[in-house]
């Protein structure tokens, strides 16, 4: 009996949890599909009574979907491979290699991480600027300043990534890159064929987090990049704006076209939804990645 009630109560207090980070989503599916009418009805707050599609037709070309969607998955991705590899290749060499000043770097990794971006970014900026100057080619305006940034592991997140790396390599037996060192494998063989293929999930779990973090980055993008490439997520942050000015330009002459929360809250799914799409393809390998972590060891 007290079994049951256990997992009762641990069953009512995982719906519970659910529901709080389940409901934001219902409501935001609930206002997307109401018309103007139903919006500003105060007698309905979940079912809407004339439900519509349309919010998302409009938001979708406030967006300019599908051309920022397109950008927004290349550019999030390419970012990710990038700082996949150098954070798993930075978490191995600082897990199985002893140098000179490897503690130094190893602190420097951490106070990157400790230093908030607003604060990195003026001196990042500078450098680009420079670099401009000095060598005549187009940085600033180009997706090369957060390309060489992640290539140098200086990416958004991109200590959080190497730490988890560095803490799955440590759980790998040192003895299986003896074992591989005896059969003839060099650092890059022994990189590939032991760290690589035993941490597949680590893997996938470091690129996901890049992705959605580069996916979600508005601030440093749009210092870098400004307005010459349409991304969903910084469309989405002057959604606002961009709605008025196509009403203003005629587009929406009628009532009906004034902004209000259901063409909000359609713009906001759509700028999740290849997130939410990504997960359901990836969270078997995903959850198992997180519960391997901590069986590798000896």
């Amino acid at each position: 009996m007290a079994k049951r009630i256990g997992k009762a109560a641990t069953y009512f207090l995982l719906t519970c949890i659910g529901y709080i980070y389940l409901e934001p989503i219902f409501q935001m599916i609930s206002k997307a599909l109401m018309s103007p009418a139903d919006v500003i009805n105060p007698s309905i707050e979940w079912l809407a009574r004339n439900p519509t599609l349309n919010n998302f037709k409009v938001a979708a070309g406030v967006l300019k979907i599908p051309g920022s969607l397109i950008n927004s998955i290349g550019f999030s991705a390419l970012l990710a491979l990038l700082q996949t590899l150098v954070a798993a290749m930075t978490g191995y060499g600082l897990s199985r290699f002893r140098f000179r000043g490897r503690n130094f770097w190893f602190v420097m990794i951490l106070l990157a991480f400790i230093l908030p971006t607003a604060l990195l970014m003026i001196p990042r900026l500078i450098i680009f600027i420079l670099a401009q100057q000095g060598t005549g080619l187009q940085f600033l305006g180009t997706p090369i300043p957060q390309v060489l940034m992640a290539v140098l592991g200086q990416g958004v997140n991109s200590t959080i990534l190497i730490l988890i790396c560095w803490n799955f390599f440590n759980l790998v037996p040192y003895s299986l890159d003896e074992a591989a060192m005896i059969d003839g494998a060099g650092p890059l063989q022994t990189f590939y064929h032991i760290a690589v293929k035993l941490s597949v999930s680590t893997v996938l779990i470091v690129f996901l987090f890049a992705f959605v973090w580069n996916w979600n980055e508005t601030y440093q993008t749009s210092t870098f990049l400004g307005g010459t490439m349409d991304l969903l997520p910084a469309k989405l942050s002057v959604f606002d704006s961009q709605f008025e000015g196509i009403a203003n330009a005629g587009v929406g002459s009628t009532s009906s076209f004034k902004i209000n929360e259901a063409y909000k809250m359609a713009a906001t799914l759509i700028s999740i939804a290849p997130l939410l799409v990504l997960y359901g393809f990836v969270q078997k390998q995903f959850i198992q990645g997180i519960e391997n972590t901590g069986i590798t060891g000896e």
